[in-house]
């Protein structure tokens, strides 16, 4: 079974992940993991931080000449912001010592008011840094690894955007592996044109009114075997 373990926060030195399970001899390339954190950032509407994050990673340990070894894989993706700013440095300081600016105010909706009641904080980066949707580069790392393993026993997984807001796609539009540059190349990830635009002009209206928009993705599995897992249990 694999099972991974982030590490890290969103305006901290890295982000850490390391993966356990895979089989030694798989073979994996910084080029191909890059690739998939290149693809994290496209995107309509995407914050300015995508714009200057390199997500630059390296691997630290588990792959050796190109080929995993069975041990654990370790991946470190560093902050360039952290790097940019000697905000950070002190913010961020695993020294101990005291913040000039703790934050107070939580944002609406996430997790950082119930993270601060459970936890005794009474900064709010103490949890926001943590419940960021930086640390999703991790896991897109983990993922990759994972992808890469099922390509070699002829899986394929392709996820597209079917609905943002209002806007729907059209019943039945479903596409292949061979169809993920077409994907990737839409704004929003649909790959209905017409839904397309009208998914970006939702969001362009919530983003005029200040509100959000919730959305439905689909995952595609190709070439996955008939009887995989069971009803037993998920782990069987």
């Amino acid at each position: 079974m694999l099972r991974y373990l982030t590490a890290g926060e969103s305006h901290g030195q890295a982000l850490v992940v390391v993966v356990e399970g895979l089989p030694a001899g798989l073979p994996v390339t910084v080029e191909a993991l890059q690739a998939e954190l290149a693809r994290r950032r496209l995107g309509y509407g995407r914050g300015p931080r995508q714009r200057f994050e390199e997500d630059e990673l390296t691997l630290v340990g588990g792959v050796r000449h190109g080929r995993t070894l069975g041990s654990p894989v370790a991946i470190e993706i560093k902050n360039s912001e952290w790097f940019r700013s000697d905000k950070w440095h002190e913010e961020m300081s695993p020294a101990p010592g005291a913040t000039k600016s703790p934050l107070h105010q939580v944002r609406p909706g996430h997790a950082d008011l119930v993270g601060m009641q459970k936890y005794g904080f009474t900064d709010a980066r103490d949890v926001l840094e943590r419940a960021s949707a930086r640390e999703t580069a991790a896991r897109v790392a983990a993922g990759a690894l994972a992808k890469l393993l099922l390509a070699e026993l002829g899986v394929s997984v392709i996820s597209h955007v079917i609905q943002m807001g209002a806007a729907r796609a059209a019943a039945g539009v479903r596409p292949t592996p061979a169809d993920l540059a077409a994907v990737d190349a839409d704004d929003v990830r649909c790959f209905d044109p017409a839904a397309s635009a009208a998914m970006i002009e939702q969001i362009k209206a919530a983003a005029k009114d200040g509100d959000s928009l919730g959305g439905v993705v689909e995952v595609l599995g190709y070439g996955v075997p008939v009887g995989l897992g069971s009803h037993v249990h998920w782990d069987r």
